[in-house]
């Protein structure tokens, strides 16, 4: 029986790790794997990218900032010290601990597969394409930060753009931190509708994804951002998809969608504060599934964050099992904290955004 997915993987990913004391480090991509193969106890297609050439990067980044982001983490991987500007292209959080591993080379893999993903598709080979290791979207295009050195994101919808001539691309980023890197990269880009939601940026990095925030020029009203309190769980997140995400979805009629995002919108997550629960992730997974039904099924999944290793392969899982539609048994490996779903904080934020995006969508008015 032929499949309608895929995955994308290969160990080299797992070199995409800035050391053993840093918040992200490798293992994760081939760990889930593993454990996905336990729980659905059948076998699935996981094929693997070439590595991006500098060509390829060219579409998301200067060349100057590639030169020194290759010579700079290849460096760092021999235990030597590299002579340059560092601060002037990254940030602190992408100081590597003691000794990383080949980062650099594990993101144009990363890259790679976000080419591959995106072909596979347009091409009619599956319909669902699934990048473990993706969703680096912090990096913006001179500039990486929050553990972030290409945008893989960034790179799939403007491969889309370029290659394929779409203009509606749907990007939906459920990571809880904002995407400030992809929002950036598109927001005065009419063709992409660009709906994010994140822990308040208040309360947590890169302190960006206001609602104010919603793309301007030709862009203007298809950046939509969702910022929701701490502690918001599953009831949250059903509300935001069934109130905003589904009717502007709808009215966009995307010709493709990408999401990115993994497991650090779970309760137990180490850098983050909100509730989502295996539950949560499920329903977001179905949620993307029936969206995807708007353009055939379309869907590029970009999966990488989380940093409580522990609860990271049954979020993962949760999430990407309801995406491809098996029922996978799941259970919490946390007791859930007690933590108040802030419901009625949800509802004034869900008000707050058809106010301000009412102009620019009938659905929301």
């Amino acid at each position: 029986m032929k499949k309608d997915f895929t995955f994308l993987f290969r160990k080299e990913i797992n070199e995409y790790d800035f050391g053993e004391d840093h918040p992200f480090h490798g293992r994760r991509g081939e760990d889930f794997l593993n454990f996905l193969k336990e729980k659905i106890k059948i076998d699935f297609p996981i094929l693997k990218a070439k590595k991006a050439t500098d060509k390829d990067l060219f579409l998301i980044c200067e060349k100057e900032y590639i030169e020194f982001t290759k010579k700079y983490f290849e460096a760092k991987n021999k235990g030597e010290e590299f002579d340059g500007r560092f601060f002037f292209y990254h940030s602190a959080d992408n100081l590597p601990i003691g000794k990383p591993g080949k980062i650099e080379e594990a993101a144009r893999y990363i890259i790679g597969q976000a080419k591959m993903a995106a072909d596979l598709i347009m091409d009619g080979k599956f319909k669902k394409v699934i990048s473990i290791g993706g969703g680096l979207h912090h990096a913006k295009k001179n500039f990486g930060e929050g553990f972030c050195i290409y945008n893989d994101v960034a790179f799939c919808a403007k491969y889309l753009i370029e290659k394929y001539g779409l203009k509606r691309i749907l990007i939906l980023d459920t990571d809880a931190h904002a995407g400030n890197g992809t929002l950036e990269y598109f927001y005065e880009d009419e063709r992409v509708l660009f709906i994010d939601i994140h822990q308040d940026p208040r309360t947590l990095y890169p302190g960006t994804g206001f609602i104010e925030q919603k793309g301007s020029g030709r862009g203007e009203g298809l950046k939509i951002n969702i910022p929701l309190s701490p502690e918001a769980g599953d009831e949250s997140y059903r509300m935001v998809f069934e109130k905003i995400i589904e009717p502007v979805v709808k009215e966009f009629k995307p010709e493709i969608i990408i999401r990115n995002g993994g497991s650090d919108p779970h309760f137990s997550d180490y850098l983050t504060n909100l509730g989502l629960t295996l539950e949560g992730f499920k329903m977001i997974g179905k949620k993307v599934r029936n969206l995807a039904e708007f353009c055939g099924g379309k869907e590029i999944d970009l999966i990488a964050s989380g940093y409580n290793l522990r609860v990271l392969p049954f979020a993962w899982a949760a999430l990407i099992s309801s995406l491809i539609g098996m029922e996978v048994e799941i259970k919490e490996p946390i007791t859930m904290k007690k933590i108040r779903d802030p419901i009625e904080e949800t509802k004034k934020i869900i008000d707050e955004i058809k106010r301000e995006f009412k102009k620019y969508w009938k659905s929301l008015s």
